[in-house]
């Protein structure tokens, strides 16, 4: 397939220009986009103390990658692509004091006894290679993330390499993509075949034979669609020419689900993970053993309370419209009536954002939010459908208490 190349820019800042597709309802309306996320780039985690060196850092648990795989994918085994595939994990990577520093999506290997080699005529290359795990991580901080790990390898037996160049990052997104899907595999691979009928050989060749790279299910939620790490001279299988689209909608689409992902959406150093949601982000476990900065996290989530979080916000103006490049990252948001701060916005596209806000007050009945030195303007916060019920009962009780 000829891949359709179109222009992307992308400041520093994440306050963008945008004008291409401007809310959540013409990005289903225009079908299942793809998107290669040049602010992510691919990092590769090679030796025998792979998975030990990440389970001491990172907020997830991921032994799995170090188990043999459960999660049925085909029922056929094919070159490099087992019968089984691991899932991704979203996890972090804190400071000291349990501030966040890095995101990254895991991904696993299959071991080359669980796959053929590539002429399909016997078990894979070498039974003893070493273990891989790779990881799509903010590509702004790549340079600095590598050399922090290093930092911590001290004696483990694991390589820790950029293969940015080798390998790109994708998005599959939008018109409700991943509300049916069963399993972790793209659920239009399943319908490859002779009248949309389970052919598995054109299911398993749909995920881009001979790479063994496939689609999966973004591990945070389903509302955010399939992600993937794909050869660089390649495009994905199932991306349509004419669906290709800028990574901007994609990041259209992440602020209409209130995620935030990369160190500078995050703010590096300062952010508060659970305050932006990662524990509903399914990148935090609280059953695995120490990490770097697990103390202020598991006491922040034992009691109970979490008095901010990180919302999708709507600017307007005062008839209600949309408000375009109007408001910039750090501005905060304030209530009009008391002249008190809520929050802060982290992130701006046009007229849509990210903040963190104090929930008892942006969900207060009788409250107007603004932008402060911006009276003409005014702050919609949304809540997003994935949100537990418990999150604004949370907020309840703290108005009844005070």
């Amino acid at each position: 397939m000829q891949r359709l190349k179109l222009p992307l820019w992308f400041p520093k800042s994440i306050s963008y220009n945008y004008r291409a597709l401007h809310d959540k309802t013409q990005l289903e309306n225009a079908g299942p986009l793809a998107s290669v996320l040049k602010s992510r780039a691919v990092v590769r985690f090679r030796g025998p103390d792979t998975v030990k060196f990440l389970q001491g850092l990172l907020t997830n648990d991921v032994r799995r990658f170090g188990e043999r795989s459960s999660e049925k994918s085909s029922t056929l085994v094919t070159p490099n692509l087992s019968s089984e595939t691991i899932p991704p994990m979203y996890a972090a990577l804190l400071t000291p004091q349990g501030r966040f520093l890095y995101d990254f999506v895991l991904y696993g290997m299959p071991r080359p006894d669980e796959k053929l080699n590539r002429a399909g005529s016997g078990p894979g290359a070498d039974p003893d290679e070493p273990l891989e795990v790779f990881a799509d991580v903010d590509a702004s901080a790549l340079d600095e993330l590598v050399s922090t790990l290093k930092k911590y390898r001290l004696r483990a037996k694991v390589d820790i390499e950029n293969v940015a160049e080798e390998l790109h990052c994708w998005q599959r997104f939008g018109a409700k993509l991943s509300e049916n899907a069963s399993s972790v595999e793209e659920p239009e691979a399943a319908s490859v075949g002779w009248g949309a009928g389970v052919d598995r050989s054109g299911m398993s060749a749909s995920r881009g034979e001979p790479f063994g790279w496939q689609w999966f299910k973004d591990p945070r939620l389903d509302c955010l669609g399939f992600r993937g790490i794909f050869p660089a001279n390649t495009t994905p299988p199932l991306v349509e020419a004419d669906k290709e689209t800028d990574e901007q909608n994609y990041l259209l689409w992440r602020l209409e689900n209130g995620v935030a992902e990369g160190s500078t959406e995050i703010p590096k150093g300062e952010a508060i993970p659970l305050e932006y949601n990662l524990v509903a982000l399914n990148a935090i476990s609280f059953d695995k053993g120490c990490y770097v900065g697990q103390e202020l996290v598991a006491r922040t989530h034992h009691r109970g309370i979490i008095r901010k979080r990180l919302l999708p916000l709507k600017f307007l103006n005062e008839n209600g419209e949309d408000a375009e490049q109007k408001v910039a990252p750090g501005s905060e948001v304030i209530d009009r009536d008391s002249d008190k701060k809520v929050g802060t916005v982290t992130t701006q596209l046009g007229c849509r954002g990210l903040g963190v806000l104090r929930l008892d007050k942006t969900f207060k009945g009788s409250s107007t939010l603004t932008i402060r030195g911006q009276d003409d303007l005014k702050v919609e916060a949304v809540r997003p459908n994935w949100w537990p019920p418990e999150w604004l009962q949370e907020h309840q009780h703290q108005s009844a208490a005070a």
